[in-house]
Formats: structure tokens, sequence, C-alpha cells
């Protein structure tokens, strides 16, 4: 047996046990194949890359108004995509991913394309090497469709960024509901996979940013453990809470993904029958809207008839210790972490550079006001950042990350259980960026995200009223990522897929 022999058999071996043991039929259309799918397709010489590749750029450039992409890379990822084809008719299959088009987060190194970090001081700059993250999911074989949009500086939740695409209508929209936000800061990947301009692809997450769109969209986000993927290649807010995280329409395909970047064999869905999930009603379930609500409670009851045990639990320090860490941590690292990487990457530009040229209102109050002069907010106006800093590193966080602890070990649950925004998504424009719309979408997905635990989100299904997207998030104890990733498909097969936008 050849090398290449051998590696042919591995590759297959590899995608059956991604649920791919029979290849599925050919779709009438190709623009709906999950990442597992579209691997599979094009492993089975079923799909071309190139043809697949094709279809994804006219969807998007079809749906432009989405705006979802700040950089859609035509040449560039059909050269890639008919590279893929010729090595596949050569016998040289690449990886996991061979053939398959992927989109990344505007905040995240793609050689040779711009990443502007959807602020306007960076569009200039075009780095040389792919981030790590982005390296993983190429020598798999991806191909990049391009740079998606994102809340400027990754300093929100609404993407309504007023440095890019500046006519009306301004911001990303949600494809099933183009009045609405797709989430933030990770809009344009969420706003890519829901309208189907690609399966998956990478956002990043520093106290949300993967979960709340993937969970507006209608897909599925993981928050992978602090420290679990490399951080090296993206522009930071604050290097103790930011993470790289993959985004697709399924568990299973971001779970695919996830082997792919740290290289670890992808779990099988678990059994349900004897997995305990907490639920905390008395932060996590608080001043849900109507079809949150509801979507949540008939979740809930499915999962326990598939065999899953829902333990109530308390956690009574968790918003005193959350509010304790969150701001003061990514306030005060985001100076001199976005300082670093100026300088590391050799962008040309200072913080102060790029702070003045920020376009979006609410991202340019931030910087202006909290970020460069090292404050943060008071009742009476500001204070010093440094003392809380200290507090919350040495304090604040340590203590909430032994609540998460206690709490997963004195229930013997898996994972807590929520919703993973308290509403659907937001009316797009200004008023989607203000201070209490961040509060309320970032509200349970932040704790986790402080602690550096992973956090999962799962479609729950479409809301009666609106017919938006709602998403059911798992946080897991520190390291327990391809448990949770087990758990979330085995819920997966319960809840079922989102259907697409009419």
């Amino acid at each position: 047996m050849t090398l290449r022999d051998a590696a042919a058999i591995t590759l297959t071996l590899a995608l059956a046990a991604t649920g791919c043991a029979s290849t599925a039929p050919r779709p009438a259309d190709l623009t709906q194949l999950s990442v597992i799918e579209a691997a599979q397709l094009i492993r089975a010489k079923k799909v071309t890359s190139a043809e697949l590749t094709q279809a994804y750029l006219a969807r998007a450039e079809a749906n432009a108004a989405l705006n979802a992409y700040i950089t859609l890379d035509r040449a560039g990822a059909i050269s890639a995509a008919q590279r893929a084809d010729a090595e596949l008719a050569a016998g040289r299959g690449r990886g996991l991913l061979h053939g398959v088009p992927l989109v990344v987060k505007d905040n995240t190194h793609v050689a040779g394309l711009p990443n502007t970090a959807g602020t306007p001081a960076l569009r200039e700059f075009v780095p040389k090497d792919h981030a790590p993250t982005v390296q993983k999911l190429v020598d798999a074989g991806a191909v990049i469709l391009g740079k998606t949009n994102m809340h400027e500086l990754a300093f929100g939740i609404s993407g309504y960024n007023e440095g890019f695409f500046t006519a009306e209508p301004i911001g990303t929209r949600n494809p099933y509901d183009r009045t609405r936000i797709a989430g933030g800061s990770s809009s344009g990947t969420g706003s890519a996979i829901g309208a189907r301009l690609a399966p998956g692809g990478l956002g990043s997450d520093t106290g949300g940013s993967v979960r709340i769109p993937a969970a507006l969209t209608g897909g599925a986000g993981l928050r992978p453990t602090l420290l679990r993927y490399a951080q090296e290649g993206v522009t930071p807010i604050s290097h103790s809470r930011d993470t790289v995280g993959p985004m697709a329409q399924t568990v299973a395909d971001v779970a695919l993904l996830d082997s792919v970047i740290t290289g670890r064999r992808r779990p099988a869905p678990a059994s349900l029958s004897g997995v305990r999930l907490g639920v905390y009603r008395g932060y996590f379930f608080k001043d849900l809207d109507a079809d949150t609500t509801a979507v949540t409670s008939a979740a809930l009851e499915k999962l326990k008839q598939a065999g899953a045990t829902i333990v109530e639990v308390d956690m009574p320090e968790l918003q005193k210790l959350n509010d304790a860490a969150s701001f003061p941590v990514a306030l005060y690292e985001a100076y001199d972490d976005l300082k670093a990487y100026l300088a590391k990457y050799q962008t040309g530009k200072s913080v102060e550079q790029v702070a003045q040229l920020i376009a979006s209102k609410d991202v340019k109050g931030t910087y202006d006001g909290l970020v460069i002069p090292r404050k943060l907010p008071a009742p009476n106006g500001v204070v010093d950042a440094a003392p809380a800093y200290k507090a919350a590193m040495e304090q604040a966080r340590p203590a909430l990350s032994r609540h998460f602890a206690d709490t997963f070990q004195k229930n013997g649950i898996d994972a807590l259980l929520a919703p993973t925004t308290p509403h659907v998504a937001a009316v797009q424009g200004p008023d989607a960026s203000s201070l209490p719309t961040f509060l309320l979408f970032i509200r349970n997905t932040d704790p986790g995200s402080n602690a550096g635990i992973p956090g999962l989100t799962i479609p729950a299904g479409l809301g009666s009223s609106t017919g938006l997207p709602v998403g059911l998030s798992l946080d897991g104890p520190r390291g327990s990522d391809q448990r949770l990733l087990a758990i979330g498909m085995a819920i997966e097969k319960v809840l079922g897929r989102t259907p697409p936008p009419r």
C-alpha cells in the first residue's frame, strides 16, 4: 500500500466517523449542503469544489444586501477550488475539508486578504500569513470564500457597523428577517451561514460573539475552552477572554471543524439517557420574550422525553461575580492588547490612530471615553480601570470559575442549559447598539466566557410569532469541549435542523 492509498483510506474512515458512512444524494440546490455533506460529496466526486464554490459566490452576490461580507474573494476562491479538484483527480486528498468552501470573520488573518477588523483604519492591512486556526482549515483542504462583516473592532453584538456599506441599509442583516440584526460581533459569519452563502466558517468570541450570531441566525457555534485554540493572527479585545470559534448550520459540522483545528477525533453523539443538564432560572431564564419562552420550554420537554434529566440548580453569586469580572477585564486589556497586535503585525497604526477613524458611534464612544483613557463607567462618571482590573483578575474571575465548577460538581451535571439569548433578533439600526440591548443579548453568554469554560449554541427552532430562530446554549466544565459537542449532537437529533430562510 502506498502512502497515498493510506491517506485516502484514512480520510474515508474519518468522513465515515462524522456520520457520512454512505454518500448522500446530490441536492438540486448545492448551497443547502452542510459542511459534512459537502465534504462527502466532493470526496465521492459527485460534486466538484469549483461548482460548489461558484454556487456560493453566486448566492452571495445575489444577496449582497445582507452585508455579510467585507471581502468576497471570487478569484482566489475559484482558483483554490480548481486546485482542490485537480488534486483530488490526481488522488491527493488533502484532508477532511478538501474543497469545502468556508468563510472567516474579518478579524482573523487570511494571507493575502485585507484584515480590517471592521474598522476604517485597517482597510489596507493585508496579513502575509494565515492565523493558525485558518491554517488548520486550509491544510485540511478548505477553500476560503472571503472575509465576513463584523461589529467594528468586535465591540458589540448588533453588527451595526457604520464604517462599511454606509448606503442604507447599514449593518449586517438577518436572513430570516432582513430588518433584524444577525447578532455580533461575528455578524457576517452568522448571516452568511444562515443565508446559505457558506456552509460554515470562523467567528471569534469574547463574551458571546460566536454563540449570539449563530443562535440568532439558526445555526450552531462553539466557544472553546480558553486557549484550546491558538490566539495568534486575530485582532484582539482581551487576551484573557478572546477565542476563535467555529460556526456552521449543525453541531455535527461544528464538531468536525473543531476536530480539524485541534487535531483530535470528533466525538460520537452522546446518549441522552443519563445526561444531566442544569437549569438556573434565577438568571438565565429571566425576561425572555414569548417566542424564546415557548421554543425553550418545548425543547426542554423533548429532551426530557428523550431521556435527559433536567436538574434545577442555584447560583446565587453568579451575577455579582460576573459583573465584577466582565467589563473591567475587557475594557482594560483592550488598549494594551490592540497596541501589541498593531506593532507585531506591522500595521503602521497606533491605537490612537485606529480610534481616530472609528466610524460606529457606540464603538467610538467606548474607545474615546474608556479604552484609551483607561477608565471604567461608574455611577458618577468614570473611574480608573487599573484597580478594578486587578481585583477582577485576582478575586472575581477565580471566584466565578469556582462557582461554575462547584455547580457542576455538587449537582452532578454535565452542563448548564439555557436560551442562548433572552430575545430573538432585535430590529437592526442605531438602537440595536444601545447599552441596554447589548447587556440583554450578552447576559447568558457572558458569565461562561469570563470563567473561560466552553459554551455551545444549538438550534432549537423558529418562534411561532416572529419566525425567527431561537438558540439553546450549553455551558460545560473547563476542558469538556468534546463531551459538550457529543451532547450537542444528541440534542440536535432531537430538536432537528433549522429550516432555511424563505
